[in-house]
């Protein structure tokens, strides 16, 4: 399956693939479901975040920020993006430094 977006996983381009293909026109529209939905909508909707505040080198921030425009990314959105990829193992360490 060819990636939309490198940043979603196997499991993440399945359900957007499935989501896709669905007819939104054969959903009922129905006043239960309607509300029903929503609520769906509204529990997934919240987030269960922290704020995190780190210490780091004008440089090493610099590199970061060229990195993620280069991305089309804000610089925030970036470093956790790199993170969340870290820790689900799907970061690769190519043996060279980011400013390579």
């Amino acid at each position: 399956m060819e990636k939309r977006n490198k940043y979603l996983d196997t499991e993440e381009e399945n359900v957007m693939k499935i989501w896709e293909s669905v007819n939104l026109s054969e959903v009922p529209n129905d006043t239960a479901n309607t509300q029903r939905l929503k609520a769906a909508a509204r529990s997934y909707a919240e987030k269960n975040e922290t704020k995190m505040n780190i210490r780091i080198s004008a440089a090493e921030l610099q590199k970061i920020k060229a990195r993620a425009e280069a991305e089309g990314l804000k610089y925030q959105t970036f470093i956790k993006s790199v993170l969340h990829r870290y820790l689900t193992g799907q970061l690769i360490d190519r043996g060279h430094s980011i400013a390579s």
